[in-house]
């Protein structure tokens, strides 16, 4: 097991409901657990299927039950898997979201479920609660064959230096090489000053560079065994991170970039990787941004 350079919260929560769905994020949930030393919760929330004010104490102690039992099998299946540490089990009643905000102080992350790409419902909770929560989320596409390469996007915001730091400890824990794409190509997200910028490719080029150099330096020194690629260039975020993403086990981006965006809604480039890219997806907060309301 790798030794991260920080200190991790206790456990891995897992936003877990026994589908046949549910088990990529499972299978990913028990390997975070493993790699990290960290213990997994697993939280399966019950719907009520009737208006709230119909009450029924009969009814509700049967859909209790059958989320205990989802819950006992699922424990016993990321046993089997080789979890390595205490699993335990959480039964809550919906919303969702904001149940998986609430039970994750001693989170390290949440991992999720995800649709394939393309068809991600708006209200579905891999697009509402990486808005609401201030841990990473990642959501989990089917899984393929390991690839050995984790992809981060990056843009120069506080909130990419958070993404960059957890995508290098991913690419450590799984001894995957990281490739840091900067789509440098954003002329509506900068300063007056800078549109200048964008009449010449070349003096773009060259004034993005170090600061893409800035950024990696910290996250190589601190992780030196990591095998980083950098990638600059000049086309829009959304572009430059799914062509990337097309050969990546995980792409990693922040939750909102620097054109800055309602403190409630996910940036653009982040909801277009939920929705668009071909691998899982880890949405991660800025530590510097104060928590949405």
């Amino acid at each position: 097991m790798v030794a991260l350079t920080r200190v991790q919260r206790p456990n891995i929560l897992l936003g877990y409901d026994g589908t046949e769905e549910n088990e990529p994020a499972l299978r990913w949930a028990v390997e975070e657990a493993r790699l990290r030393g960290l213990d997994l919760v697993m939280c399966y929330c019950w719907r009520w299927p009737y208006p709230r004010e119909h009450v029924d104490t009969g009814v509700q102690a049967v859909i209790e039950r059958v989320g205990e039992n989802l819950l006992r099998e699922g424990a016993r299946r990321a046993r089997d898997l080789g979890v390595g540490g205490k699993v335990s089990t959480l039964l809550r009643r919906e919303p969702v979201s904001e149940t998986l905000v609430h039970e994750s102080a001693d989170a390290e992350l949440i991992v999720v479920g995800s649709h394939e790409r393309h068809r991600l419902p708006a209200g579905s909770t891999a697009v509402q609660l990486p808005a609401r929560t201030r841990r990473p989320v990642i959501a989990v596409r089917g899984i393929a064959e390991p690839r050995g390469l984790v992809v981060a996007g990056v843009d120069g915001s506080a909130g990419s230096d958070a993404a960059l730091g957890f995508a290098i400890e991913e690419a450590a824990l799984r001894d995957s090489e990281l490739r840091v794409v900067y789509g440098a190509w954003e002329p509506g997200a900068v300063p007056e000053a800078e549109l200048a910028l964008f009449t010449d490719r070349d003096r773009l080029l060259r004034t993005r560079a170090p600061m893409l150099d800035e950024a990696v330096h910290p996250w190589r020194r601190r992780y030196p065994h990591v095998r980083v690629q950098i990638s600059l260039q000049l086309e829009r975020p959304r572009e430059a991170l799914l062509e990337a993403a097309s050969g990546a086990d995980l792409l990693v981006v922040g939750d909102r970039g620097i054109g800055g965006v309602d403190p409630l809604l996910l940036g653009a480039t982040s909801s277009a990787m939920l929705h668009h890219a071909p691998c899982t997806v880890a949405i991660v907060p800025d530590p510097t941004a104060p928590p949405a309301a």
